[in-house]
C-alpha cells in the first residue's frame, strides 16, 4: 500500500518590526509636545522588554528602577511577578520621563492627560496614529498589521537574531515551557542581562529572518 504523503502547510511569518521601522516609529513621536515624549518612552521601554498591553497599562512609577541593577517590575499572567533589566538606552529615555512625569510612586507610569492609567484600547490608538506617521517615511511599515504584541514579537526578535538562547528569551517575556522541547529554564537576573548584552542596539542592520517552525509556534504563542 503506498503511503500518502502529508499535506505541508506553510505557517505565516512572525510579524515584527525591522530595524528601519523600528526607528520610524520612534521618530514619529513628536518629543516637542508631552503626549509625545510619554509615548516615545512607552514604546521604547515595550520594544526593548516586550511587555504585553496588559502589563504596559497597568505600570506605575514604583515599577522602574533605575539604579544598580535597573530594571521593571510587572505583575504579569497568573499574578506572576517578574523583573527584566532596562537596557541603557531605554534608562536613559526612561529617566528624564520619570523626572517629568513626577507625582507619586503609585501614579501610573505612562498616564492619560487627567492623570490616569491609558487603557488597553488608548495605548492601541496611540500606537496606530504614530505608525500612520511613521508610514510616510518608512512605506514597509504599512503593509502590516502592527499592534502592541507586534512590539512583543519584535523584543522578541530582537535578541534572537543576536544570538540569544530561545529558553532565555520565553523566560524573559514571561513563559517557562517551550512545547517543542519541554525545557524549563528558570534564569536569574544575571542571564536576562546577558541576553541585553548580547542585543545589538535599535541602529542595527536589519535583515529578513524566516525561524524554523517550532520557534515559529513559540513566537506565535508569545
Amino acid at each position: 500500500m503506498l503511503a500518502i504523503p502529508h499535506k505541508r502547510t506553510e505557517r505565516n511569518l512572525v510579524t515584527y518590526l525591522t530595524e528601519p521601522e523600528v526607528d520610524a516609529l520612534l521618530e514619529a513621536c513628536d518629543q516637542t509636545t508631552w503626549t509625545g515624549r510619554r509615548d516615545y518612552a512607552m514604546f521604547v521601554l515595550t520594544i526593548q522588554t516586550g511587555l504585553r498591553i496588559s502589563e504596559l497599562a497597568a505600570l506605575t512609577s514604583a515599577d522602574v528602577t533605575l539604579s544598580v541593577g535597573a530594571n521593571v517590575h510587572v505583575i504579569g499572567k497568573g499574578r506572576k511577578e517578574t523583573r527584566t533589566p532596562l537596557a541603557p538606552a531605554t534608562r536613559k529615555v526612561l529617566k528624564p520621563w520619570l523626572k517629568e512625569r513626577a507625582g507619586a510612586p503609585t501614579d501610573p507610569l505612562f498616564p492619560t492627560t487627567t492623570g490616569k492609567h491609558l487603557s488597553r484600547d488608548a495605548i492601541e490608538r496611540r500606537l496606530a496614529s504614530h505608525l500612520a506617521i511613521a508610514g510616510e517615511s518608512c512605506p514597509s511599515i504599512t503593509t502590516k498589521h502592527v499592534t502592541i504584541h507586534t512590539l512583543r514579537h519584535t523584543a522578541a526578535m530582537r535578541p534572537l537574531l543576536a544570538g540569544n538562547d530561545v529558553t532565555v528569551i520565553a523566560l524573559w517575556l514571561g513563559h517557562e515551557h517551550i512545547s517543542t522541547t519541554n525545557i524549563y529554564l528558570h534564569a536569574d537576573m544575571s542571564h536576562k542581562q546577558q541576553a541585553i548584552d548580547r542585543t545589538k542596539p535599535l541602529d542595527a542592520k536589519p535583515g529578513r529572518y524566516r525561524p524554523p517552525d517550532p520557534l515559529l509556534r513559540f513566537l506565535e504563542d508569545l
